[in-house]
Order: C-alpha cells, then structure tokens, then sequence
C-alpha cells in the first residue's frame, strides 16, 4: 500500500541546530549556484546544456543529510546539480566542470550533465533518462556482500519512472533485497510532456506495490516532511529491510533547460510556487519561528554562500580550457 506524507512533519529527529544550519546551507548553496548558472548561461560562457535544479532543494538536502560520504552512493540525472551539492561534491570544481575547465570536477571533459566524484559517493548525473537506477543496484549490491550498512539512492524523473531500465532495477532491488532507495522526483514534466498525461499510475509511488516494496509519497517542498521519509527508508534498508520508493513532488523554477519558453505550463504555475510553496521560505520560517535558529544566523549563511559562489565562477572563468593534449587523458582505466 502506498504511504502519503504531504502534510507538515512533525519529527525533527537528530535535527540539532548544527544540523539544520547544514541544511539550510546545502539548500541555499544549490539554490544560489543554480540562479548564477542560469544568468551566466546567458552571457554565452558555458558550453553544452543546462538543466536546474533550483526549486527541488528540499528532496536532495533533505535526503542526502542522512548518508556518509565512505559507503553510500547516489546517481543521478541529466539536472544533477543540487544531487551533487548535497551528497558533498565541492562547489567550486563542479563550476569550472559547467564551464568546461581543466580544473572542473572532470577535467571539464564531462560538463553539466556528468559531473561526478567518486571520493564522495557521486556516481554522476547522467544524460540517459533513467540511466542512474540500475547503478546503484550495483553498489547496493556491493554494501549487502561487504555489510558495511551502505545504502545506494538513484534519483529519478517522472519521465524515467517509465523507463525499463527503472522497472528491472526496482525489480532486481526486490528479489535481492537490496539497500537501494528509488526516488522519483515528480516536477510535474518529462521535458514538455506533462506527468498526468504520460504516467498511467495516478501516482508514480503506486507502482512500489508492483515491485514488493514499499512505497511513500512526500510533499517536496517540505525539507522536514523528506528528510522524515527519507530517514525511515534508509534506516530499514540499512537494518536489511529491502528498498523502497519515495515519490517526491515538487517543481521546477526554471524550463526544461535552459532556453526553454516553457508555453506547456500554466502562466501562475511558477510564480505561485516561489511565492507560496518555496522550500527555502518554507525552512526559515519554521526554524525561526520555532527558536531553533535566528534570521541572523541564516542571512549570515547567505552571505558565506554567495561569497563562494562569486569566487567560484571567477575562478572557473581564470582557469584553462582543455588543449589537445588532454584528449585521450582519462579515456582508458589501466589496470
């Protein structure tokens, strides 16, 4: 039977204010780091495509503040910003990375869509829809034989929930009961192809029942609601209790990428979710009002944020684009 958790949470537990400093900084980084990318994208500076991220904060921080950098993993998708942000990839590699420089996360020889970093248990975003789930069957695979308690977490789309490779890993996951957590990220698009049209489930969390797991869906404007959820999928994976599906709903700010004209959404969709829904808001609001943290304490973390991400981009713009020499650097592992 599939779970609903789309009211507030009421659980802030572990949630010391260290912790939720942590988190707001992870959500303020990402979202920052997106609205910079997003502008500089429009200079003409960075190469390739550009998928965003910002306004999903609250599913990567809120999930991602339960891993360990040494033994979980997570894969990601083609807008893999925010995954990487909150599983602890560096800030500043990951922009010389979307601005194709030597000293980017991959040598800037993989751009916005595969920057990745093993050291930190970022198997990568991914450029094939639905290419991430199956990843992580592996290293889930690899934490149940070594039983180091590792959990391996894909991040999905509502357009890779119908992919096969998503339902065989789903599937295998079961069979071999695996640490393995599948999170579809329901903004409500595959590109410009409107989930309610193209996903036949009225919920794409539905189909766990399919797959012999359990299946939860959250309110993804809420950092507390997810990092709930998330903490009690983890912690039964961990315990050896099998994977689960958590179907996260939420929006994205900005089109499918960038120059996107978005004529496929309602006029007020955005707008009234940056007014009204906006995790960040949503976060501040509640700590504050609560004691847990002061407007002060937060507005400081913006200033440190923006600091770093003022000096990332003008680092990455100083630094080297690849020469010729470089081409065949990192093609071939050697064993």
């Amino acid at each position: 039977m599939t779970a609903m958790l789309d009211r507030p949470s009421d659980v802030d537990d572990g949630l010391t204010p260290e912790r939720l400093l942590r988190a707001y900084r992870t959500m303020k980084s990402i979202r920052m780091f997106e609205d910079r990318v997003h502008d500089e994208f429009a200079t003409g500076d960075i190469p390739g495509f550009v998928h965003l991220y910002a306004g999903e904060e609250a599913s990567a921080a809120g999930i991602c503040a339960h891993l360990d950098e040494d033994r979980d993993t997570i894969a990601s998708t083609h807008r893999g910003h925010g995954h990487c942000i909150a599983k602890g990839v560096d800030i500043k590699p990951m922009m010389a990375e979307i601005f194709g420089r030597t000293t980017g996360s991959c040598r800037g020889k993989g751009g916005s869509m595969h920057i990745a970093d093993l050291s930190k248990g970022m198997l990568g975003a991914n450029g094939i829809v639905g290419g991430g789930p199956p990843l992580i069957c592996g290293t889930a695979l690899a934490s149940k034989i070594k039983g180091d308690g590792g959990v391996g977490i894909a991040f999905f789309g509502d357009g890779a929930s119908n992919q096969g490779t998503t339902a065989e890993a789903m599937n295998l996951a079961s069979v071999w009961n695996l640490p393995a957590i599948f999170v579809a990220e329901n903004n409500g698009y595959a590109e410009a192809t409107a989930a309610k049209w193209s996903v036949s489930a009225d919920n794409i969390a539905d189909r766990a029942a399919g797959y012999g797991m359990p299946g939860v869906i959250v309110d993804g404007f809420d950092f507390f609601a997810v990092y709930e959820v998330a903490g009690e999928a983890i912690r039964r994976a961990r315990e050896g209790g099998g994977p689960t599906l958590i179907e996260v709903k939420l929006t994205r700010y900005y089109g499918h990428f960038e120059g996107d004209q978005q004529t496929y959404r309602p006029k007020d969709e955005i707008g009234h979710a940056r007014e009204s829904l906006d995790c960040l808001k949503r976060f501040r609001a509640r700590v504050t009002e609560t004691g847990r943290l002061t407007d002060a304490q937060l507005d400081q973390v913006d200033a440190q944020v923006a600091q770093l991400i003022d000096e990332s981009v003008a680092e990455a713009k100083a630094a080297a684009v690849p020469g010729a020499a470089d081409l065949l650097t990192d093609v071939y592992v050697k064993y």
